[in-house]
């Protein structure tokens, strides 16, 4: 009876030890924004770390070096007061130069340590790291979430900006098919944030750039919304109030083909003249069109399909040729946009 109640007693006290290490959120520090450089052969983490007060929310900027993210992050904890927590860091910003050496190594980090959630968006910055925080901090304030909120579709996000996560960069890193575009921002001069395109990451590497302009086009390929981007024509401005597309693929002796159509709902804010609707719809199909070859055929020469174009091609290619689809049928491709821009409101336009 005596040994029975023993076990019993023990496996009490197992059962009740399993939270020993938790730790209660009031014990933690919850940065927001994380940025990663490399600088002679080790990571140099920056936290930006939001301290909400009575009227007013102050922003701290903490930094640590190590051989990994997590040694360097461990570092930074052991000089605060709190345990540093990643898993509510919102935006990973990585260094320019960083990105073009790869993210691979970063990336599978974050997604086999779960420390960072693999939802967080990644974003590039393209000056240095410590004067972008230090510049940037000045004009969070009182918010404290101005970098986040650039990105949120209920905040600041703009269509010309690209959304891409940790996860999205890792199934890129180890897909036959798809690359990814990743944001790149600078310190702005009257603003928090500048945008100035996006970074184009083949294998993990950063391997090129697009403008916003082109962005625009990568997002509307993608599916995103592109509501509320306004167009400037030679003869008229629109709004563009949706955006679909649908797209077709086919092989023709060996050779890939994509037949895209992209379809616009804009509403006509200014004309200049008396320009009629055609002639609107013209212009607009004519500049999109143009743009939009003019971006593919930089990321055909590159080798980089960040629009995912052989995602398209999956079951038409034998899945062993499939690792091949960059290298022999990527720079075969022939991709046919057909843009069809349809006015909603025309207000007192000549409807001739």
């Amino acid at each position: 009876m005596k040994v029975l109640k023993t076990f019993i007693i023990i496996g009490m006290v197992l059962t009740l030890s399993g939270c020993w290490d938790t730790i209660d959120i009031n014990h933690r520090v919850l940065p927001v924004v994380m940025g990663v450089s490399k600088q002679n052969g080790e990571y140099l983490i920056y936290l930006q770390i939001p301290e909400p007060g009575q009227h007013t929310t102050q922003i701290k900027i903490v930094t640590g070096s190590g051989n990994t993210i997590n040694h360097a992050v461990d570092k930074i904890s052991a000089n605060l007061e709190n345990r540093v927590d990643l898993l509510h860091v919102k935006v990973v910003l990585m260094d320019k130069k960083y990105a073009q050496e790869g993210l691979e190594d970063t990336i599978a980090d974050f997604m086999r340590g779960r420390d960072v959630s693999p939802k967080t968006l990644v974003t590039i910055c393209d000056e240095d790291m410590d004067y972008f925080f230090k510049t940037v901090k000045k004009m969070m304030e009182p918010e404290g979430t101005t970098l986040y909120d650039f990105f949120e579709k209920n905040a600041g996000w703009d269509p010309q900006i690209a959304l891409t996560r940790v996860w999205e960069v890792y199934r890129s890193i180890h897909s036959y098919t798809r690359d990814v575009a990743i944001p790149i921002i600078r310190s702005g001069k009257t603003t928090a944030v500048q945008h100035i395109g996006s970074a184009v990451i083949k294998n993990g590497k950063m391997v090129g750039q697009i403008n916003s302009d082109e962005t625009l086009l990568f997002n509307a390929f993608k599916g995103e919304s592109t509501q509320g981007k306004i167009e400037v024509l030679d003869h008229a401005s629109v709004l563009i109030i949706s955006n679909s597309m649908d797209t077709k693929s086919v092989m023709s002796g060996g050779k890939p083909i994509l037949k895209s159509e992209l379809k616009l709902k804009v509403v006509i804010l200014e004309t200049k003249g008396n320009p009629t609707s055609e002639l609107i719809k013209q212009e607009l199909d004519a500049m999109l069109t143009e743009k939009f070859n003019q971006m593919f055929a930089k990321l055909q020469a590159g080798g980089a399909d960040i629009l995912g174009t052989g995602q398209y091609f999956r079951h038409k290619i034998p899945r062993v040729q499939l690792k091949s689809w960059r290298t022999e049928y990527y720079p075969k491709l022939k991709l046919d946009l057909q843009v069809n821009a349809i006015i909603e409101n025309t207000g007192f336009l000549n409807m001739r």
